[in-house]
């Protein structure tokens, strides 16, 4: 029976048999498959993982306060999380507030009380992945590979489209996973009445 793809190598696998290559057991073997895929792989799932604020891989984390202040501009410099791959937010009592982020660092006008949270988006592992970014992923890979293994333009190009389809739909799949949000409508209907 068929099972799901939940580890990079599952992930790489399936998009290699997509192209019509040989599938891969290990990143470390002496293939050009292997080569490939382990060269080309963390950095397509971390742009996948960045291209959205995806529900599965988004955290919230209280903020370190760092004893060096910052040299001009900003007050205060906190420690972002080890596993942050984008910033969304940063907020203090439940408000947003300025920031700036220096390489690992969050500098901003806070008071040394004030208790700075991020919301952000980490490294998630693929078990994690729901089956519809692990999908968009795959052909996003087929695509690379298509390029560089099968030196295919065409097929690069056709599972270039796919992928985007299926990364956009992924994207609306995974949108749904949150209260919706009532619409507004009195300021309309005043106006309309008016």
């Amino acid at each position: 029976m068929p099972s799901a793809a939940n580890s990079d190598i599952d992930i790489a696998a399936r998009a290699l048999v997509l192209i019509g290559a040989d599938p891969i057991t290990s990143f470390t073997a002496s293939s050009i498959e292997a080569l490939v895929a382990s060269n080309v792989y963390e950095d397509t799932a971390r742009a996948a993982l960045c291209a959205s604020r995806w529900r599965f891989s988004t955290n919230q984390k209280e903020l370190n306060l760092l004893t060096a202040q910052p040299t001009g501009r900003w007050d205060r410099a906190h420690q972002l999380p080890s596993d942050t791959l984008m910033v969304h937010a940063v907020t203090t009592n439940g408000k947003m507030i300025e920031y700036n982020i220096y390489g690992d660092k969050i500098f901003s006008n806070v008071t040394t009380t004030d208790i700075l949270i991020a919301d952000y988006t980490y490294r998630a592992g693929e078990q994690d992945w729901p089956s519809y970014f692990t999908l968009a992923v795959e052909y996003a890979l087929a695509s690379t590979f298509a390029l560089s293994i099968a030196r295919d333009d065409q097929m690069g190009s056709m599972f270039d489209n796919k992928a985007a389809r299926l990364m956009q739909q992924a994207k609306t799949l995974d949108s749904q996973q949150q209260t919706t949000r009532k619409l507004v409508t009195s300021r309309f209907i005043s106006e309309r009445r008016s």
